[in-house]
C-alpha cells in the first residue's frame, strides 16, 4: 500500500497557481477543498490541478450559507442539508475537475440519533446515484462530533465511510481517546481517508506536534492512524489517502496582543506530511517516493 499526500485549500491563501505548484513541488500528490461558487475561482483551480499534475479530493459542507457555509445552520432540518448536498454533488459534476472522491461535512450535532441515520442514509443513496464514493468527516457542529454518537450511527449504517479527524474527538472528549476502544475498533475499519491534525484534551490543534509538551498527544495520533492504515490493507486498500490539516481561523495558535501566528501554516502542514510519510514507511514496510522537505529549511523551521 502507497500513503498519498494532499494539500488543504483551507488557509492556502489567494494565488490557487501558487499553492498547487507548492503542493506539487513539495511531493503532494493533490489537494483538498471545496469547489468554489465563483466560476473565475473554480476555473482558475480546474487549471491550477491539470497544469500541475494533481489529484483532488472534492469537500462538501451541508445546512450552512453566506460567509460561514462551512458551519450548519441550528434549524437546517434533514431535508435541507439533503439539498446543499445534492447541491454540491451537482456543482462537482459539472465541473471539469474529476475528485477521486467526496469528503462531506454533513449533517448537525444536536439532531435525534434517528434524524442523523436517516441523514447518512440517503446521503449515502444521493452519492451513489451521482456516482460517486462519499466519506464524512467527524467534525464538531456534526452528527459524528464524538465517539459514542459516531459509533451509535455507524452501527446502525455499518457501510457508511468515515474522514478520520481524530482531533476533534480529543477536544469534545477532553481526553486522548485510547479509552474509547469501542468506537475506535469499530470506526476504524470504515475509515476511508485521514486527516491529519493533532488536537488535545483542550484544542482541536496543538501549538506544534513537534514540541515536546505534546509528543504524547502526536504518539496518540500516529497509533490511531497506523490501526488505520493496517485495516485499510487488510481491506484492499492499494492507496491510503492523508491531508495533513492544520488550519487557520482560530485554530492556528497565535502570540498574545500582536497576533502574529507561529509557526507558518504550509510549514506546519509540510511537517506533518513528511513526518507521517516516514512514519507510514517505518510502519508499513515500504518505500515511497522522495519527499521535497522544504519545510525543514531554516526559514520555515519548526523546530522550537
Amino acid at each position: 500500500m502507497q500513503l498519498h499526500l494532499f494539500r488543504t485549500l483551507w488557509g492556502h491563501g489567494d494565488d490557487i497557481h501558487r499553492t498547487a505548484a507548492e503542493a506539487a513541488a513539495a511531493g503532494f500528490v493533490g489537494l483538498e477543498g471545496s469547489l468554489p461558487s465563483d466560476p473565475h475561482d473554480a476555473a482558475a483551480l480546474a487549471e491550477a490541478i491539470a497544469s500541475n499534475d494533481l489529484a483532488c479530493i472534492g469537500e462538501i459542507c451541508t445546512g450552512g450559507e453566506g460567509d460561514e457555509w462551512w458551519i450548519p445552520r441550528r434549524s437546517a432540518t434533514v431535508r435541507d442539508h439533503l439539498r446543499t448536498l445534492e447541491a454540491g454533488l451537482a456543482a462537482w459534476e459539472a465541473s471539469p475537475i474529476e475528485p477521486r472522491f467526496i469528503n462531506c461535512m454533513g449533517g448537525l450535532d444536536a439532531w435525534s440519533l434517528s434524524e442523523s441515520v436517516d441523514f447518512f442514509g440517503a446521503a449515502m443513496a444521493l452519492a451513489a446515484r451521482f456516482g460517486r464514493t462519499i466519506s464524512f468527516e467527524t467534525h464538531r457542529s456534526r452528527p459524528l462530533y464524538a465517539p459514542w454518537t459516531t459509533l451509535a450511527i455507524v452501527k446502525q449504517l455499518p457501510a457508511l465511510r468515515i474522514t478520520a479527524d481524530f482531533s476533534h474527538w480529543c477536544v469534545v472528549a477532553e481526553r486522548l481517546i485510547d479509552s474509547e476502544e469501542e468506537a475506535l475498533a469499530t470506526v476504524i475499519p470504515r475509515v476511508h481517508h485521514v486527516q491529519a491534525r493533532v488536537g488535545y484534551p483542550q484544542g482541536p490543534q496543538v501549538s506544534h506536534p513537534a514540541a515536546p509538551a505534546y509528543r504524547h498527544c502526536l504518539e496518540a495520533h500516529q497509533r490511531w492512524w497506523e490501526r488505520i492504515w493496517r485495516s485499510q490493507a487488510a481491506r484492499g486498500y492499494a492507496v491510503s489517502t492523508m491531508t495533513p490539516e492544520f488550519g487557520p481561523n482560530g485554530y492556528l495558535q497565535s502570540t498574545p496582543y500582536a497576533g502574529q501566528p507561529e509557526p507558518e501554516l504550509w510549514a506546519l502542514n509540510q511537517w506533518m506530511g513528511q513526518t507521517e510519510r516516514d512514519h507510514f514507511e517505518s510502519a508499513m514496510g515500504v518505500v515511497l517516493t522522495p519527499f521535497a522537505d522544504t519545510s525543514r529549511s531554516p526559514a520555515l523551521s519548526l523546530h522550537p
